[in-house]
């Protein structure tokens, strides 16, 4: 029997633009149709009304962190080796496991948010006419939000897919934000709206995943979970990793808005989070450059062999580091005009927030594609790591800097992101050091 001929190496690095480009010619458009429709939100809502809606909305993305597996990760980096070799059985075993995980976080995190709303409320100084829309808005987050589906698309390499699925969410909100305005402008219209788009965006997700992996989403390849579990060595210990990789991320992008909420009141959280959400516009760019070189590290890693991927990573760290710095400049220069522009005048002043949390993203861009690399180096564990340290910084800058106000926060936020850039960066080091060496 002839030995079928090993796959051509990946050719990493155009993959990575091309993937790339996918995700930002999709997540460019998204931009501005999110710009237009914060802009609808914050002057349709006024202050306090949109410090209400960002505190829902901050509340539920926490409580998807809290619960969820990032599942999406575990397929790239177990499921690339069966798609590499066209393994369809092998593949689809992995997706039901990861389904399962995801139904069974968003069923826990239903009730965790019952808890949260029916019982801390006040805590989170929520308006008692919130509190049920709150509940529903959160739990229909919980389900929508599962990552399993953007995992097949993604190592299966249909970023052009996912740029299109993904499309419907920041129109869809523009188009309800638009008609809400024009109708019946309040905190629950426009939740009922976010709940009803993610849904679709969910259902759509799930459709495309079918269609493009057919054979791997046969019923009879759901179970046992035991067989998984064996094919897949060491896949348990990165659930709970990316578990909590997943929650510092939240503590990150969540916690300090739910701090000014608790420190400074539902106002001042309205003006943070529309800074936030600008300051998180201009780094995004780190979130679609670990997509794009999340999946083609796994498997440059399966294809080109250590000096390949070596290379791969020295290209593509320093083309993140650079799109830091230009991400920096460019935000420090419009960033706060944008700011009066997006909110009008109420939130104006929020422009000496804006600073810190672009200093953190510009941190957070640069290091982007660190995970992936050690992910892929098979150190799953030092992200976490760096995180967890990081986090703590984080909490204690927030502690300390919450006294003088949001924009303490805010650079309690820079600090953190700071901090886990430069440990991040000692770890990578480390790390492709010792590859080399065991080469």
């Amino acid at each position: 029997m002839q030995t079928p001929a090993a796959p051509p190496p990946r050719k990493g690095l155009s993959n990575i633009l091309g993937n790339l480009g996918w995700i930002l010619g999709g997540k460019g458009f998204g931009a501005v149709c999110s710009l237009a429709y914060l802009a609808v939100l914050s002057q349709s809502l006024g202050v306090r009304g949109f410090g209400h809606f960002a505190l829902i909305f901050g509340t539920g993305q926490a409580l998807v962190a809290i619960v969820g597996f990032q599942t999406w990760k575990t397929l790239v980096r177990f499921g690339a080796e069966a798609v590499h070799r066209q393994d369809w059985a092998r593949f689809g075993r992995l997706v039901w496991l990861c389904g399962t995980i995801d139904a069974a976080g968003a069923t826990l995190g239903c009730g965790i948010a019952w808890v949260i709303y029916h019982g801390f409320a006040d805590v989170l100084e929520l308006n008692p006419a919130f509190v049920e829309i709150a509940f529903l808005f959160s739990c229909v987050l919980l389900w929508a939000r599962q990552t399993t589906p953007n995992g097949i698309i993604r190592v299966l390499d249909r970023f052009d897919l996912a740029t299109y699925v993904e499309a419907l969410v920041p129109v869809g909100r523009l188009v309800a934000a638009l008609a809400i305005m024009a109708t019946a402008p309040s905190v629950r219209n426009y939740l009922i709206a976010w709940a009803a788009i993610d849904l679709l965006n969910a259902l759509i997700y799930w459709i495309a995943s079918v269609r493009i992996a057919p054979h791997a989403l046969r019923r009879r390849h759901f179970g046992p979970f035991s067989l998984t579990l064996r094919e897949h060595p060491g896949v348990i210990g990165f659930f709970g990793i990316t578990y909590v990789g997943s929650i510092l991320d939240a503590l990150f992008k969540q916690g300090p808005l739910l701090a000014v909420g608790h420190f400074l009141g539902t106002s001042a959280a309205g003006i943070y989070r529309l800074a936030d959400q600008l300051a998180q516009g201009f780094g995004k760019i780190s979130q679609l450059l670990s997509r794009a070189v999340y999946p083609e590290f796994a498997r440059a890693r399966l294809a080109n062999g250590t000096a390949g991927f070596r290379k791969l990573v020295l290209q593509v760290t320093a083309m993140a580091g650079a799109a830091g710095l230009v991400v920096t400049v460019l935000a420090l220069l419009v960033g706060a005009d944008l700011l009066a522009l997006v909110g009008g005048a109420e939130f104006a002043r929020g422009g000496v927030v804006l600073i810190p949390l672009i200093v953190g993203a510009a941190f957070d861009l640069a290091s982007a594609t660190y995970e992936p690399i050690l992910h892929s180096l098979g150190h799953a564990l030092y992200p976490l790591l760096a995180r967890a340290l990081a986090g703590l910084a984080l909490v204690a800058a927030v502690l300390q800097l919450a006294g003088i106000g949001a924009v303490g926060i805010g650079w309690a936020v820079a600090i953190g992101f700071a901090v886990s850039y430069l440990l991040l960066s000692l770890l990578v080091f480390v790390a492709l050091r010792r590859a080399s060496e065991a080469a």
